[in-house]
């Protein structure tokens, strides 16, 4: 049971650039004279802009010292829904901005509710937009220069609040190089929480720059999760369908 159930959650988790401004930014090496509000700019100009996307996802599950595998199918409708297919629909999941829903074949069980127990999970409120932007390698919250500054470290920048909360820091790091986020971490030290989101590749789809690589660690307490994906055959704007019927007489889980 607890196999099938970590197998469940673990498939939930589931451009050149080109300036328009009239100072050009040239990517590559650290250009120390970068303002903050240039480099977000910089940032948000490489952000995906695709209508639909299908990936087979290899999914990389570790937790408790045991790891496990699987490769699904994954379709997203941007802004609108995320879905997980497992071979031969043994497990299936979708993720819209109201709900998290799966079920798993393997012990006729089911789950449908809300961000809740992902956002225990990895040690973070999440929301649709947050999973989305986890995945195709978007920052988990918006950035603007009035709130956010800027520094080098290590031959990235480095955005993080201007005022860090008492309770809980942000930083996110971006290469020089494609001007896309390489990580981004948020720590609740008084909590013994930290999330961090490294993006270990990227790939350039339809002359989109799309994660290739995401390795996502959580860790609460003397716990870590760990999560490896990887995205392979990507294809964007076809039509695609997204069925999701839960099947009659399957129990409901509480997480």
């Amino acid at each position: 049971m607890r196999k099938h159930l970590y197998f469940s959650l673990s498939l939930v988790f589931l451009f050149l650039f080109n300036c328009k401004s009239a100072k050009t930014i040239v990517p590559g090496e650290v250009n120390y004279k970068l303002s903050t509000k240039q480099l977000i700019k910089a940032n948000k100009e490489q952000a995906s802009d695709f209508k639909t996307l299908q990936s087979k996802l290899k999914i990389t599950f570790t937790h408790a010292e045991k790891s496990q595998t699987y490769t699904v199918n994954l379709r997203a409708k941007k802004d609108e829904v995320l879905w997980i297919n497992a071979p031969f629909s043994v497990v299936r999941a979708m993720v819209t901005p109201e709900r998290v829903g799966f079920y798993n074949k393997l012990d006729h069980t089911y789950f449908d509710g809300d961000y809740e127990y992902l956002s225990d999970l990895l040690g973070t409120e999440l929301d649709f937009e947050k999973v989305q932007n986890i995945l195709f390698g978007e920052t988990i919250f918006s950035l603007n220069s009035s709130t956010y500054g800027s520094s080098v470290a290590d031959g990235s920048y480095v955005v993080n609040p201007k005022q860090q909360r008492a309770l809980f820091e942000i930083f996110f790091l971006i290469s020089p190089k494609n001007f896309k986020v390489t990580s981004q971490q948020i720590s609740q030290p008084s909590e013994f929480r930290h999330l961090q989101v490294d993006y270990e590749s990227y790939q350039l789809i339809d002359k989109q720059r799309l994660p290739e690589r995401i390795k996502v660690m959580a860790v609460e307490a003397n716990e870590e999760t760990i999560i490896g994906l990887e995205f392979k055959n990507v294809t964007l704007n076809e039509d695609f369908r997204f069925p999701f019927k839960i099947p009659s007489g399957f129990k409901k889980i509480k997480l």
